[in-house]
């Protein structure tokens, strides 16, 4: 019967080491970073910050339209 006990205890340290290794084993392989985009895509995450940086660009487009139009408008001005 302690045997039993010991066995179990001697089982149960070893499975946490390989459960441990398993997780910690696919940190930075592109396994893991598939899953991650998995993860977000899923999340809705990446549609977000896909709208986020259309957003960027499309202020920084009116601005650089804007700056143009200025320059423009004043070239014409000193004529």
């Amino acid at each position: 019967m302690i045997w039993i006990i010991k066995a179990c205890k001697k089982l149960t340290l070893v499975l946490v080491l390989c459960a441990f290794l398993a997780i910690a084993g696919c940190e930075g392989t592109d396994t893991r970073e598939q899953i991650d985009d998995t993860v977000k895509e899923l999340t809705g995450k990446k549609k977000l910050d896909q709208m986020d940086q259309m957003k960027k660009d499309i202020n920084k487009a009116a601005q650089l339209q804007e700056e143009s139009f200025k320059k423009t408008k004043e070239s014409a001005g000193e004529k």
